[in-house]
């Protein structure tokens, strides 16, 4: 039984903080449930209107939901996050294991690509690729480079969907098998090309596009359709485009 009247965070937030990542609001709780994470713990300033809100878009989750959330003042939940998100829901899940990971992204044949990110740089698009790898059913998504996938940032621009698919950082060296297909304006029009299941598919920095040894690595080109003049898509517009190539060209979200 949750105490309403309760002023601080739950002595279990901090024993679970040091190994686990943030799930910040309603809908990143919501997915990571989902899709099998791990919740050790949960909070939240409003339990009635975060329950009220388990009934209207996660009827699934609601009897979980009541089991786990607990209440807290909105003092103690605003002092657990960056920023207090407007569903004043906040948790803890455990990170994924990495070996099991790298284990699904280095098995074939693949029902869906990979998603690879060569050196990112902005933590929101990161986040916003993860969400589209999730929808689309992507085998995983690997970021080459300094950003960290798990930041919470990232997690909190995934909205929770780092729980539907792979996420880990890799050198070049190290990206699982399979063809390369690298996202370049020198490419060959993706309209024309049919994009396997097994494929890697590769996007170069917001700022500077593909590494040298990305390049090196890729086995194929591709250009998305653009108008002369316009220098460049978002990098998670890039890859909505490019998964719903793949999509609408034979490939399927998988179903569990």
């Amino acid at each position: 039984m949750t105490d309403p009247a309760a002023s601080g965070p739950p002595a279990d937030w901090h024993l679970h903080a040091g190994r686990c990542v943030l799930l910040d609001g309603f809908h990143a709780l919501k997915h990571a449930l989902r899709f099998g994470a791990e919740v050790p713990v949960a909070v939240t300033s409003d339990r009635a209107g975060a329950l009220a809100l388990a009934g209207e878009l996660a009827p699934d989750l609601r009897g979980a939901l009541a089991g786990l959330l607990t209440e807290v003042s909105h003092q103690a939940y605003a002092s657990l996050v960056a920023r207090p998100h407007p569903t004043a829901v906040a948790a803890l899940a455990v990170r994924p294991s990495r070996a099991e990971g790298l284990e699904v992204l280095a098995r074939t044949p693949r029902r869906a690509p990979v998603v690879i990110l060569d050196q990112p740089r902005n933590l929101g698009n990161a986040g916003a690729v993860i969400r589209l790898a999730a929808g689309f059913g992507a085998t995983g998504v690997v970021t080459t480079g300094t950003l960290d996938p798990w930041h919470p940032t990232v997690v909190r621009g995934g909205a929770g969907l780092h729980f539907a698919t792979v996420v880990e950082r890799l050198e070049v060296g190290e990206l699982p098998p399979g063809p390369v297909f690298a996202l370049d304006p020198e490419g060959e029009d993706i309209r024309g090309l049919k994009l396997p299941d097994d494929a890697l598919l590769a996007f170069g920095s917001e700022r500077s596009g593909l590494s040298p040894e990305l390049r090196a690595r890729a086995d194929h080109l591709v250009a998305l359709p653009m108008r002369p003049q316009v220098s460049s898509y978002n990098l998670a517009t890039s890859v909505a485009m490019t998964l719903y190539h793949w999509s609408a060209t034979g490939g399927a979200p998988q179903v569990p």
